[in-house]
Parts: structure tokens; C-alpha cells; sequence
């Protein structure tokens, strides 16, 4: 059990930073629950994927997905710091929508799909492993969207700025992983 929780917890990482760069950017509360909530459903789905044989899907997903989080994080990330050191509201916060969610929870939770594959080692059932990282994604993705958006609110635009910057970052550090061990 403290395996898959660890697990779930590393997992977890870079959808909660993603929430909480959300938050600080000013997204709405809801914006930011959404996106909690598809995070945790793509994290246990994918990882329950893995587990169920997702081998051959890791190595074709494997070439790409970098490409994909650098490429949806810079844009999302750019465009909200660049919005925000323009001292520009946004216009339509929810302009992403569905899409935008759908893709950030894809891309942040690929690592979910090749982590799954190692489930069945930890003899733990495959189904309650799933349920806990989706839960554990959720409830810190939630979290974090919350004090970036406190932050937010605190400090303003130089955490708007902060917060699209920290997007970005974490797509450039997703890409240059991926490319510096060859995965």
C-alpha cells in the first residue's frame, strides 16, 4: 500500500504543478477543479491501461508524448505570462475549454500509462492502485490549483507571470528528460 501511495504521490507531481500554475494564472475555481478532476481520471485510467498491457502502447506514445507536453505547456504557459506582463485580462478564461483540458490531462498523465506497467509486480490489486493514484492526482491537483490561486490573488500579476513561466518551464524540463535518456 505505501508503494502505490508513493507511487501515486510522484505521479501526481506534475499535474498538481500544472494545477497550481492554472490557479496562479487566474483561472476560475471551477476551471481549476475541472482540470483536477479529468488529471485524476487520465492518472488512474492510464495507469490502469498499463497495467493491463499498455506495453506496446508505452513504446509508440513513448516517441512523441515529450513533444506533446513541451508543446501544449509552452503554449498555455506562454500565452498566460505574456497576457499578464501585458496587464491583459483574460478575455475568455475558459478559451481552452474541454480541449485544452483534455490534452493537459493527456499530457500530464502519459508517465501514469508506463508507471501501470509495473502494478501487477507491486501484488497489489490493479483496480484499487488505479483508484488511489486517480485520488491522489485529484485531491493534491485540487490543492495546488487552490494556493496558486490564493497566490494569485495575493500578488497578482507577477504570480500570473510566475504561473505561466512555471508552465512553461516544466514542458521545457519534460522535453529536455525525455531527450537527455532517450525515452
Amino acid at each position: 500500500m505505501i508503494r502505490v501511495l508513493v507511487l501515486a504521490l510522484a505521479l501526481a507531481a506534475d499535474a498538481t504543478a500544472v494545477a497550481a500554475g492554472m490557479g496562479a494564472a487566474g483561472r476560475g475555481a471551477s476551471h481549476v477543479l475541472q482540470a483536477a478532476l479529468l488529471f485524476g481520471l487520465f492518472q488512474g485510467g492510464m495507469a490502469g491501461l498499463g497495467a493491463g498491457g499498455g506495453t506496446a502502447l508505452v513504446g509508440w506514445i513513448g516517441a512523441f508524448d515529450h513533444w506533446i507536453a513541451f508543446l501544449l505547456l509552452l503554449g498555455i504557459g506562454g500565452r498566460t505570462a505574456w497576457k499578464a506582463w501585458q496587464g491583459e485580462e483574460e478575455e475568455n478564461q475558459e478559451a481552452e475549454g474541454w480541449v485544452g483540458l483534455l490534452l493537459l490531462a493527456v499530457a500530464t498523465s502519459i508517465d501514469a500509462l508506463a508507471a501501470g506497467i509495473t502494478l501487477p509486480a507491486m501484488a497489489f490489486p490493479v483496480v484499487p492502485a488505479a483508484l488511489i493514484i486517480g485520488g491522489v492526482t485529484f485531491a493534491t491537483s485540487a490543492l495546488g490549483g487552490a494556493a496558486g490561486r490564493r497566490l494569485g490573488e495575493t500578488f497578482g500579476r507577477n504570480v500570473q507571470i510566475l504561473g505561466g513561466l512555471t508552465l512553461c518551464a516544466i514542458g521545457v524540463h519534460t522535453l529536455v528528460d525525455h531527450l537527455s535518456h532517450g525515452t
